[in-house]
């Protein structure tokens, strides 16, 4: 019920609509019980050799019966289509925004997969059944009560007959849900598995390529594959028995109801029961046991999608762990940062801290490299920085003020994050630029591409800046990509700018460049460098060693040369490797 509720809210501005649909359906169901009643007064009037003017009278009636019914049908189915499709329309409407307010560790707490399975085949599931519930289980069960209390009207002996069958099919039904059930939960999570092995495949197809991986994927896709296959197997052998126990209760019953009519009839002489009767008695039951069989089917519907709506509504009630303060700060004054006793860990269940005991201060307009070996928190240390992901304990700074108190879209507009993995969007070069302000002037956009050493390769596309990018960026090299991330980062013009790691793919000669361009060209902007070359860091204004999860040390190149022995090792290590640029 709490899950219904929780749904029921995406109807929104289709509740018109879903409140006519079952109207329609209600008001097609009372006159479908009638064509039946009139239907055996024509029988028994053309048995008794009436006059052709009231047979034409019942004919009459049953065509304008019919009509109403055909138009009613189709205007519920109208509205019906309307409301499920609104209704699926709003939510995933409301899955989306909802994931757009996630922070990074609610992110992780869904896996990108199962997101999106969520937001297809689940709401299909609640949407399917949505529309079952406005028109389905509306009509069948009032066709079964308008039917049996039409056939009660006309004998009573023979409504029992088919009434004693229905507590057996309910039993049956029920049974059979309450095993189908468990599978039905197990194929949603085998989806998600499904999913994340389509879009790992995909998204890195050339490595897969690279190192012939092609059956091995395969492989782990026929594996996914086969164990949802397996399940809906199982699933649909169990509801398969709905269907035989169903059409053996309408046989059974047609056959005792022909019996004990055609008895009835001859004992009676027709006085009891006529032909007519025993003619519409039989629509009825037949009317009534169809209804029952759809209600399986619903029951089969919605139990399909309890398991999909129940994942649908976990999302949506998912709060976000980043949430702005009830009087937030608009302003962000300078790019000076401060960590103060500072400890973070991804999940609260983690053995150890990725961070721990972090102190340090950087000035505004500072200029800082931070080398690490791989996993030693780096990353995380300037995720802190913009607030993806808040601190357990201590307190992140920004121009004097805990990170906390800021309006959250302040703070990351003031600070520019050119993450490891650099991602372009489908459209143009300006287009993926202007994702760093959208009102960025074409002097402005090739301005930012020259400081980051783009302005050259772009020029040379064949459409300069409206060259199409493909999705993911497939169509630029590695450093191309990474200069083009870097200019978009400079369009907001952040009062710090983070590159994390975002120059390993160019030579060293542009990464001197466009670290000289930010020397002379934004100067009171704060630079951190994440670097795995020191010479991308050696002329910073001081330098950041981390160490799993600590600070090891900081200073110049100099001092940490002299002082730090993780440094020295490193800057030993690349420059008999010949990887250090004097």
């Amino acid at each position: 019920m709490h899950a219904l509720k929780t749904l029921m809210k995406c109807i929104r501005e289709y509740k018109k609509q879903t409140i006519l649909s079952p109207l329609f359906i209600a008001l097609e169901v009372l006159i479908e019980v009638m064509i039946p009643f009139i239907t055996a007064k024509l029988i028994d009037s053309i048995e008794a050799q009436a006059a052709i003017s009231e047979i034409a009278k019942h004919g009459g009636v049953l065509v304008l019966l019919a009509a109403l019914s055909l138009t009613c049908g189709a205007l519920s189915g109208h509205f019906c289509a309307v409301a499920s499709s609104g209704f699926a329309k709003n939510l995933r409407h409301d899955l989306f925004h909802k994931v757009q307010d996630f922070s990074f560790s609610n992110i992780d707490k869904f896996s990108t997969s199962s997101l999106v399975t969520r937001l297809t085949t689940d709401v299909t599931n609640v949407q399917n059944s949505f529309m079952m519930v406005i028109r389905t289980a509306v009509r069948s069960p009032m066709m079964i009560i308008f039917s049996v209390i039409m056939t009660i009207q006309i004998s009573k002996k023979l409504t029992l007959i088919f009434l004693t069958t229905i507590p057996f099919l309910i039993v049956g039904v029920t049974f059979i849900m309450k095993k189908v059930m468990p599978f039905f939960r197990k194929i949603f999570k085998k989806y998600d598995a499904l999913n994340n092995s389509i879009q790992e495949n995909i998204s890195g197809i050339r490595a897969v390529k690279s190192f012939v991986r092609e059956d091995y994927e395969k492989q782990k896709f026929g594996k996914a594959s086969d164990e949802v296959c397996d399940n809906f197997t199982t699933a649909d052998k169990l509801l398969a028995f709905t269907s035989p126990i169903m059409q053996s209760a309408i046989y059974v019953v047609m056959i005792l109801i022909c019996y004990v009519g055609a008895k009835t009839i001859i004992s009676s002489g027709n006085t009891e029961l006529t032909v007519g009767g025993l003619s519409s008695v039989m629509t009825y039951g037949m009317q009534v046991l169809m209804s029952l069989l759809m209600v399986s089917m619903i029951f089969v519907m919605i139990s399909m999608s309890v398991t999909a709506a129940n994942r649908i509504v976990e999302v949506l009630e998912e709060e976000g762990t980043i949430k702005n303060p009830e009087n937030p700060v608009m302003q962000v004054k300078d790019g000076s940062i401060s960590f103060e006793n500072v400890s973070f860990a991804y999940s609260s269940t983690a053995e150890r801290k990725t961070l721990e005991n972090i102190n340090l201060t950087i000035n505004s307009g500072e200029t800082v490299g931070i080398i690490g070996a791989t996993g030693s928190s780096k990353t995380s240390l300037i995720q802190l920085i913009s607030r993806l992901y808040d601190v357990n304990d201590g307190s992140v700074k920004v121009g004097g003020i805990d990170v906390k108190e800021y309006d959250v879209r302040t703070l990351r507009d003031a600070v520019s994050v050119v993450l490891q993995k650099n991602v372009l969007f489908s459209g143009t070069v300006s287009e993926n630029l202007r994702w760093g302000n959208k009102d960025a002037t074409d002097e402005e956009i090739r301005h930012a591409c020259k400081l980051a050493q783009a302005d050259e390769f772009v020029s040379a596309m064949p459409d300069g800046y409206n060259t199409m990018i493909e999705r993911g960026g497939t169509n630029v090299s590695g450093g191309q990509k990474q200069r083009l991330c870097i200019a978009r980062a400079l369009l907001k013009k952040p009062h710090i700018l983070v590159l994390d790691d975002s120059t390993s793919a160019v030579d060293t000669k542009t990464d001197a460049l466009i670290r000289k361009a930010f020397r002379d060209e934004i100067p009171d902007t704060t630079k951190i460098i994440i670097a795995q070359r020191i010479s991308s860091v050696q002329e910073a204004d001081k330098i950041i060693v981390m160490d799993n999860g600590t600070v090891n040390g900081v200073g110049t190149h100099d001092e940490l040369l002299a002082t730090n022995e993780i440094y020295r090792e490193v800057f030993e290590t690349q420059t008999k490797a010949g990887d250090f640029d004097d």
